[in-house]
């Protein structure tokens, strides 16, 4: 059978390599808010119910309630009247002020201090009780926690807008307790701002006084610590910028630096005679201090006289002359002499570089010694600094604590608040009543919105599928058709034969169940191309779903044509479909499996729709499974399938028992029923998980047993009145159907 019926992949099977079919909402329209808000309408109507119960009650039963009040003007004080820059007018810092102030009002300190003084945890009218209440102690916690918060709950303190004004009211029964307890409050609040500014003035003069004991001492310790550097270093009335210390150290600067430049041109001066020619010596000799240099000249001229004599003597009277002799010994007694002068000059000239070396050395210790005492000179007059720094700012610290300690009574008087009682609270003349109607109309608009997010909530939390959006989202499956609720037909029953009682398009061939199983025919002959899907399977989830009702209904629908239908009841386990026709269920599908009978002996007819054959399920075998799956129900198809133009199978359901799996891959549309509010979202999704997986070829989904007047299909059949004016219905199928079959016809000629 699956060779001769291959069909192409339908457009409402997923595919792994294309995106499924797919109707999820992305957003949650109004519209759909409204659906939500008709279909919970109970939940609605029952909120509406019970908060106009609740309204009513609480507007006869509210309490009478006395509100008395006071208002009481709050400024900052006189100081600013003082100040040069005095701040005017209504600021966000007074803001500020005026709500820490009104949190005051509201302290527990405060609500305990009034509660003890009116004692009034002992007081029915407070504790709102008739009968007289068991004397009990404030200073119990429990007692005093339950008074504060009463006394708290009932006081109201509020800011007036745009003013230092602070409006002070208490609602009670009695009128006079609630005037009461408003002026005690004002009067303990009076109270306590000036005792909190007292002891806070009281707190700063303790701590002042304190401190400046400390800091007295510390001005004398600092003081006596400077006066003895003073005298240690002997500047009492010393200016440390101008000193000896530092004159004598910049003289001796000077003295060391020419001592230097004395030491560097003796020692220049001696080593360019050490390295002169003797002869040339004279022309340096004469700006070296103590030297005569004349002499040496003088010397020279006399040597150069006689040597000239002597040569004059030689060549006349020759060397033995006794006169040249003479000359002679004249000549070298002039060189000795010489000689003597040079050796004296170059003597005189290492003593100067020695002294003026001995004189470097000596200048420059003592500038090294008068640099160390100058040194730490600097260091005792940064010490020095130091302590006067810290005398001058201890004496700063205690002279402005002191004057500060004088002007601290006169200042805090001068910030203190200034309270005045703008009006007294009196007592109420007639009480505080909400308005009726006020009450009602607020439990009602409270009641309406619980009653919403209590049907959003029981929406979120209901897994049932009721709309076509829903179950194409869940199961990315298209819908074929909407099956609604089938009513009673008005014939009297007893005339209708089984069939018509059953299969409720006999009946009421006009009505909107039959127009939907017109519906569903129509999308099944349209599923595939090419040809109409012969071998069609029928099946559900879970039981009791109307999958049978549904093969039943659609195989009359399909035998009202000039075509060939078989039903068969697929469901070896608790056949129902002879019961609908009312037939013989003794022999039927496993009879034929078996080979008991003939295919053509098991076939029953249905005298209301002769185009009809039915073949029931027949006895229960034990072994449905092995029944179904064998080879001899692929032959049973087959010859089916040669005699019929549309086999129609109606199977178990799949999460129950694998029949349906296995009738499903041998058919070539399959259909899966889901009934309206009775199937789960996980579960329809297992279904469809299961047949995709077996490979079976679904075409899509039936909604059966929906109720057209819920809000979700309001409208869905509005058609339903409109006629056919000369066609009939299934003309145009019937038309469709004969001409594919004889096309096919043709084809199985060639």
């Amino acid at each position: 059978m699956g060779s001769q019926n291959t069909l192409p992949p339908h457009v409402g099977v997923p595919d792994s390599s294309q995106t499924g079919f797919s109707t999820t909402v992305t957003d949650t329209t109004l519209s759909e808010a409204l659906i939500t808000l008709r279909k919970r309408k109970t939940v609605l109507i029952t909120a509406l119910i019970l908060g106009l119960a609740y309204g009513i009650f609480q507007a006869e039963s509210q309490p009478k309630l006395y509100d008395a009040y006071s208002r009481i003007q709050v400024r900052s004080g006189s100081s600013n009247e003082y100040r040069v820059s005095a701040v005017q007018g209504y600021t966000s810092d007074s803001a500020q002020k005026m709500l820490t102030e009104i949190e005051i009002l509201k302290s527990d300190t405060l609500m305990l201090s009034v509660a003890r003084e009116m004692d009034l945890s002992n007081n029915a009218d407070f504790l709102e009780k008739s009968k007289p209440v068991p004397h009990t102690s404030i200073d119990d916690p429990e007692t005093r926690q339950k008074t504060v918060h009463r006394l708290q709950s009932n006081l109201h303190i509020a800011l007036v807008p745009k003013t230092d004004i602070i409006r002070i009211s208490y609602a009670s029964l009695d009128p006079k307790l609630s005037a009461d307890i408003v002026n005690r409050v004002v009067n303990d609040y009076i109270q306590r701002s000036y005792k909190s500014r007292f002891e806070s003035s009281q707190r700063v003069s303790d701590w002042l006084s304190g401190t400046l004991n400390d800091l007295k001492q510390q001005v004398e310790t600092s003081q006596e610590q400077m006066m003895d550097l003073q005298r240690r270093l002997g500047i009492l009335g010393f200016d440390p910028a101008h000193n000896q210390i530092a004159s004598s150290l910049d003289d001796l600067a000077k003295a060391a630096g020419e001592a230097k430049l004395a030491r560097i041109i003796a020692e220049a001066r001696f080593r360019v005679l050490s390295g002169m020619d003797p002869n040339n010596i004279e022309g340096s000799i004469e700006t070296t201090p103590g030297t005569s240099v004349g002499e040496l000249q003088m010397l020279r001229g006399q040597l150069d006289n006689a040597r000239a004599n002597y040569a004059q003597l030689t060549s006349t009277l020759g060397p033995k002359h006794p006169q040249a002799l003479a000359l002679k010994a004249q000549i070298d007694q002039f060189v000795k002499e010489i000689d003597a002068e040079q050796t004296r000059l170059m003597i005189q000239a290492k003593q100067n570089f020695v002294i003026a070396q001995a004189n470097e050395a000596q200048t420059t210790a003592a500038l090294e010694t008068q640099k160390t005492d100058a040194y730490k000179l600097r260091d005792q007059l940064v010490e020095y600094n130091l302590r006067q720094r810290e005398f001058e700012a201890n004496r700063t610290l205690y002279d402005s604590l002191q004057e500060r300690l004088r002007t601290a009574s006169v200042q805090s008087g001068l910030e203190s608040l200034e309270i005045d009682v703008v009006d007294k609270a009196l007592p109420p003349a007639e009480p505080l009543l909400r308005p009726q109607s006020t009450v009602i109309l607020t439990a009602l608009v409270f009641s309406l919105i619980g009653g919403i997010v209590v049907a959003f909530v029981m929406e979120s939390l209901d897994t049932g599928l009721r709309s076509i959006a829903e179950i194409e989202s869940i199961t990315e499956l298209p819908s074929l058709a909407i099956i609604p609720r089938a009513r009673r037909s008005s014939v009297d029953q007893a005339t209708l034969t089984t069939a018509q009682r059953n299969i409720g398009i006999l009946t009421q061939p006009k009505s909107q169940f039959a127009e939907a199983f017109r519906s569903l025919r129509t999308s099944l002959l349209l599923s595939t191309t090419g040809h109409p899907p012969k071998y069609i399977v029928l099946t559900s989830a879970t039981p009791s779903e109307g999958k049978t009702t549904a093969a039943s209904n659609l195989a009359a629908i399909l035998a009202q044509k000039d075509t060939r239908v078989l039903l068969i009841d697929g469901d070896l386990r608790r056949p129902n479909i002879h019961h609908r026709f009312g037939l013989n269920g003794k022999i039927g599908l496993t009879t034929v499996l078996t080979g008991a009978t003939t295919l053509e002996a098991t076939v029953q007819s249905v005298p209301e729709i002769p185009n009809l054959d039915i073949l029931p399920s027949g006895p229960v075998p034990p072994f449905p499974t092995e029944m179904l799956s064998s080879g001899a129900m692929d032959e049973i198809l087959r010859r089916c399938g040669e005699i019929y133009n549309y086999i129609v199978i109606d199977s178990p359901p799949i999460l129950s028992v694998t029949d349906g799996v296995i009738l499903a891959r041998q058919a070539d549309a399959v259909v899966l029923v889901v009934r309206h509010g009775k199937s789960s979202k996980h579960v329809v999704r297992r279904a469809r998980d299961l047949l995709l997986r077996s490979g079976a070829t679904i075409t899509g989904i039936v909604l059966n047993a929906v109720d057209l007047s819920s809000p979700e299909y309001y409208g869905y059949y509005g058609y339903s009145g409109y006629s056919y004016a000369s066609v009939d219905s299934d003309s145009w199928e019937a038309q469709t159907t004969s001409g594919s079959e004889k096309r096919k016809s043709g084809e199985t000629e060639r």
